[in-house]
């Protein structure tokens, strides 16, 4: 609520409401707000009448469900509900992005039949939570939360609860952003953060609710059907993960390269040490083909079905061989320092295994000259997370955490290392009196199609090293009907700052072509064809037969919706915001894991135990 008054207020700076560019029309909005209302008032009096024991259902199918699956009721019906959330959320936000890349923007909440599947699963998601909280007749294990003088809640179920109202607050924001600083077209918008930053981490939440319920069933939990389902969790956990790089997923990231690696180190030490820790041999590898099997899945209905833009995905596999490995050795007794290793094997031998998938069928493979870079960013953020995931796995074994310090500050230096990696990620420079003489050859084409062949040389001609991230031409947003909207050509170096296109390339209709740089800290563009756009008023910048273009910016042009000239204060606080509802989120499941480990141990133990220890 703090972030929808702050960005409100700052309205007055707008693109105007009901512009293409500005937000969605305002109907859109009101409509999906009555129907969310109404629909929580519905569910409000449900979980009204089955606190009151005036309805009987909700019970009786909860505990159905619980005697299934072999867990409680209050754990079962709400994890049910959440795997095929997280499922329906998962596809929804790979086909949304697809869109976005092959259609380009949308005019709302409701134009676009990607954001029906996001916004059913986060809802769910939030539902889902909801329900661990209701649930409960009696207290739900030693760490539950009073609400009421006869009802307690699973720590897990709040947090569960928690991340999904988060995520769902995304949305509304989305819009008020937008209308703020026009449409940013990119995965990394604050505000789309929220989203997927939200059901990323409610993975966590999962996890920490399933461990409540292993401890309110004692020994019989660890029998096999509770422990297949764990590891579905643990593979959920690196999809959850491995939602932040879906742009270089498809090729069309805008931002530097370096970042690619150190995310899949960081979500791959993260999850798999918590998984081989907690569940024991093979478990590192049993949650990467799962989540293998999701996202392929995801990817193969998305693309090839729906027809939109393909995407790749990290494999993982080398990652979880690394962690398997160390995991033969003494140091699996020790997680913090198993996990400290493991971070460190998979931002190096973990990363370089990783690479050969990478140069086979990404886009853009990792260079040479970016190893020294990666490595430095790599590592460090690898390490610390693999830390966290040790802490984690503390927890779901029962196990007592480290001192309180030395917990919170493996946290605090986690996020602290990880924001410095990303901050050296968004450091970029654009060359000044830096051009780009492109020369267009007419290439044949299906009538009313103009396609071309470019011949580009670029001055000054050392702007380039012989090694850069990448240097391609890409066409983007074309329509679905024409080769699904995405080109990424790489182009052909033929001498210093000499190169040429390797095949056609579209310059009509709603196709977006520029040319791409990005070597180490450089990261332009030079814009080849921008279609008119009267929703946002931007005249077409031509396909020139001969053209002299400057490099400028590339936010510029793949953002073209996106208001630059609000102040940069504005920008600057409202992301600030985000970031502090972002870190809360991370402090409030640290808070839940430690609550729940120091209760475990005093029960365990019959004596006063340390206090909570905050945990990722």
């Amino acid at each position: 609520m703090v972030g929808t008054s702050f960005l409100s207020a700052g309205t007055v700076l707008v693109a105007e409401a009901g512009t293409e560019g500005g937000g969605a029309d305002l109907d859109q909005i009101i409509g999906v707000s009555i129907a969310t209302g109404i629909i929580t008032a519905g569910l409000l009096w449900i979980g009204i009448l089955h606190r009151t024991r005036r309805i009987t259902w909700l019970d009786t199918l909860a505990n159905k469900v619980g005697t299934k699956m072999n867990r409680p009721p209050w754990v079962a019906l709400p994890t049910l509900l959440f795997t095929s959330t997280i499922i329906c959320a998962m596809f929804g936000f790979i086909w949304d992005v697809s869109l976005h890349i092959g259609k380009g923007r949308d005019s709302g909440p409701l134009a676009n039949p990607a954001h029906y599947f996001i916004l059913v699963g986060l809802f769910l998601l939030f539902i889902a939570g909801s329900l661990a909280i209701i649930l409960p007749y009696e207290k739900p294990g030693p760490a539950a939360l009073k609400i009421t003088r006869t009802w307690y809640a699973p720590v897990g179920g709040v947090l569960m609860a928690a991340c999904g109202l988060y995520a769902l607050i995304g949305f509304p924001l989305d819009d008020v952003w937008h209308r703020i600083f026009g449409q940013d077209v990119t995965l990394w918008g604050p505000t789309h953060l929220m989203l997927i930053g939200g059901a990323g981490l409610s993975l966590v939440a999962v996890l920490l609710l399933e461990h409540e319920g292993r401890i309110a069933m004692g020994p019989d939990a660890d029998i096999a059907p509770r422990k297949i389902l764990r590891y579905f969790a643990f593979g959920g956990l690196v999809i959850g993960m491995s939602v932040f790089p879906v742009e270089y997923d498809f090729g069309i990231e805008q931002f530097r390269l370096v970042l690619h690696p150190m995310l899949i180190a960081a979500a791959a030490a993260l999850a798999l040490v918590a998984a081989r820790i907690t569940l024991g041999k093979g478990a590192a590898l049993a949650a990467v083909l799962f989540a293998l099997l999701i996202r392929g899945l995801v990817a193969a209905a998305v693309g090839p079905v729906l027809g939109a833009p393909y995407s790749w995905f990290a494999l993982y596999l080398g990652p979880a061989v690394v962690v398997e490995l160390l995991a033969l050795t003494p140091l699996l007794r020790r997680p913090i320092l198993f996990g400290a290793a493991a971070g460190a094997g998979i931002g190096t031998v973990g990363l370089w295994l990783e690479s050969f998938w990478i140069d086979a069928v990404f886009m853009y493979p990792w260079p040479a000259s970016m190893w020294v870079e990666t490595l430095v960013t790599s590592v460090p953020v690898a390490v610390l997370m693999g830390m966290c995931g040790g802490l984690l796995a503390t927890v779901l074994t029962g196990r007592p955490l480290p001192r309180r310090g030395a917990s919170i500050g493996i946290v605090v230096l986690t996020v602290l290392t990880i924001g410095a990696a990303v901050g050296n990620g968004l450091n970029i420079s654009v060359p000044v009196n830096a051009t780009a003489q492109i020369t267009l050859t007419e290439l044949p084409g299906p009538a009313g199609q103009r396609l071309v062949g470019a011949d580009i040389r670029i001055t000054p001609s050392d702007l380039i090293s012989a090694d850069p991230q990448w240097v391609s031409m890409l066409s983007w947003q074309g329509g679905l009907d024409n080769e699904r909207g995405l080109i990424v050509d790489k182009l052909d170096r033929l001498g210093p700052g000499h190169y040429r296109t390797t095949r056609p390339i579209p310059v009509w209709g709603t196709w977006k072509t520029l040319v791409r740089v990005q070597d180490g800290r450089t990261m332009t563009a030079v814009p080849v064809f921008l279609p008119a756009d009267p929703g946002i008023g931007a005249t077409e910048l031509p396909a020139e037969a001969s053209m002299n273009r400057a490099f400028t910016q590339e936010i510029e042009i793949l953002q073209r919706e996106r208001n630059l000239d609000v102040p940069g204060w504005l920008f600057t606080a409202a992301s600030f915001v985000v970031l502090v509802c972002s870190l809360i989120l991370i402090a409030a499941l640290s808070w839940g894991a430690g609550r729940i480990n120091d209760r475990e141990m005093r029960a365990h133990s019959g004596t006063q135990a340390k206090q909570p220890v905050p945990l990722t």
